[in-house]
């Protein structure tokens, strides 16, 4: 595997030792390919995923640059949770920079009224 890969994954492992979801206060978790972002609300207790986003789907459907696309896919996760019932979540940056899409993806979801 490439050293960049490994790197995100042992990141991804450390965070992952700390942060944990439950079904009051899922963890909200993000993964960023070269092209899309994807984005969950992760019940680690029972091991099912409550709600989910993309920039894939055709409600996420919308010009701009990435970041822009980013911060629209955190908006729908958020009003998704909202039917949800769920207004609270822990941020699992899944071994990203806390910076560009991943960052607007965690600001679209609190306009949307989630809470970290």
């Amino acid at each position: 595997m490439d050293a960049k890969v490994i790197r995100r994954q042992k990141l991804r492992w450390r965070i992952r030792k700390q942060i944990s979801g439950t079904g009051e206060c899922p963890r909200l978790s993000v993964f960023r390919s070269n092209k899309d972002i994807y984005v969950q609300l992760i019940d680690d207790i029972k091991g099912i995923t409550l709600a989910a986003a993309n920039s894939r789907s055709k409600e996420a459907d919308a010009k701009g640059n990435k970041v822009d696309i980013a911060r629209i896919v955190g908006g729908k996760l958020a009003a998704k949770a909202k039917e949800k019932g769920i207004s609270q979540c822990v941020f699992d940056r899944g071994g990203y920079l806390y910076h560009g899409r991943v960052k607007a993806v965690a600001e679209g979801a609190r306009e949307g009224g989630l809470k970290f």
